[in-house]
């Protein structure tokens, strides 16, 4: 008995090590396969364009900042800024408010400010008054910044410090980074969201980069940039491609560049930066990897009403966009709502970020990106 058990015990023995061996074969093939599978997720191709998109995707509608004082970071904005105030309302006893932020009673009052080619939504929520504020860190991470572009010769960097900007950049001007005749800089608007500052120097750059009709009607500055920091910028890249259906353009590793670690007042820094082309002329999406100092992993997901910075996607059909995107595996707060003007979404990128759809009502509303990007 005592032999026939041990060998039973033996046969079942080997027969548990293949099954484990097998399953840790099937395992190391399906990390192999999800490897090649980001890997070869995307291609850099540098004349992407948001136009090689097979979805409804328009671009870029608007930067949206979650405030805690609306009347002192308005104030702040269009003074540095002298962007137009297009609306300004409050939103309370609103069910459709509601279902798109997902938070019952929800209150909030909005200001919208018109760049010359998209919209700066200011947003108070009353459930956050009593919450504090902090300082976005430059490694992240999150949606640390957008950028505002100015000529050299009308500079926003002025501008914005006269405003009472709290400069993070070293030195009295901005940096001069690559002699190419862009000068950069970030900043701190009055309550710790960072914002950076590009000047274009056009006789260096070969010309005017403002449209005419920018020109005509006197803008002076504009925004550029969705600047997402990451801990994985492979990942994070692999996700956008497949969302918006097109590739990255460009792709930069910085190392050992002082005129960087001036910018950022970060020493000996390293990073890694990924570029999607979201317009003609005047609109990116930028993800940065800090490699030192290293980005932290940005923990669980942020709420669509927290202080700091989100964005919108505009699309041709929401509806199928929503569809295609949840079948991609994206997380929604809700369906499409309609809120005034448009329909909207909120949803979580991978990293945990926020961003909306958004289409409008009126395809030829001017708020809407083929009339913004004019």
């Amino acid at each position: 008995m005592e032999f026939r058990q041990l060998i039973m015990n033996g046969e079942n023995t080997c027969l548990t090590n293949f099954k484990l061996g097998l399953g840790f074969r099937i395992l190391s093939l399906i990390i192999l396969i999800a490897s090649n599978y980001f890997v070869m997720a995307y291609e850099i191709d540098p004349d992407a364009t948001i136009a090689d998109s097979s979805t409804s995707l328009l671009g870029i509608n608007h930067i949206a900042l979650s405030v805690k004082d609306l009347d002192s970071i308005l104030e702040f904005y269009q003074s540095a800024s002298d962007f137009k105030l297009i609306s300004r309302e409050t939103v309370r006893n609103s069910g459709a408010a509601d279902k798109l932020f997902g938070h019952e009673n929800i209150e909030y009052e909005v200001a919208v400010l018109e760049a010359p080619n998209m919209l700066f939504e200011l947003t108070a929520f009353s459930h956050n008054r009593d919450k504090p504020l902090s300082k976005m860190p430059v490694q992240g991470p999150g949606m640390t910044h957008t950028c505002f572009q100015s000529p050299a010769h009308l500079s926003g960097y002025d501008k914005f410090k006269r405003s009472g900007a709290e400069m993070l950049s070293r030195g009295d001007g901005p940096v001069d980074l690559l002699g190419q005749g862009v000068t950069y800089a970030y900043a701190y608007d009055p309550e710790g969201n960072m914002l950076e500052l590009e000047q274009l120097d056009f006789d260096r750059l070969g010309g005017d980069r403002r449209s005419p009709e920018w020109i005509e009607q006197g803008f002076d500055m504009w925004m550029t940039q969705v600047a997402l920091v990451t801990h994985d910028i492979e990942r994070l890249t692999d996700f956008y491609a497949e969302i918006m259906g097109f590739n990255p353009y460009r792709t930069v590793d910085i190392k050992d560049r002082p005129t960087f670690d001036d910018a950022t007042d970060i020493d000996n820094l390293s990073l890694r930066v990924m570029f999607f082309r979201m317009a003609a002329q005047s609109k990116s999406m930028e993800f940065w990897e800090y490699v030192s100092p290293a980005t932290p992993e940005q923990m669980g997901k942020r709420n669509s009403t927290d202080f700091g910075y989100s964005y919108s996607l505009e699309v041709g059909d929401i509806q199928a966009e929503h569809a295609r995107m949840v079948g991609l595996g994206v997380e929604f707060v809700s369906e499409p709502v309609l809120l005034g003007n448009f329909w909207q979404a909120y949803a979580n990128d991978i990293d945990g970020n926020v961003f909306s759809l958004r289409q409008a009502v009126d395809p030829n509303s001017p708020y809407s990106v083929p009339r913004l990007e004019l």
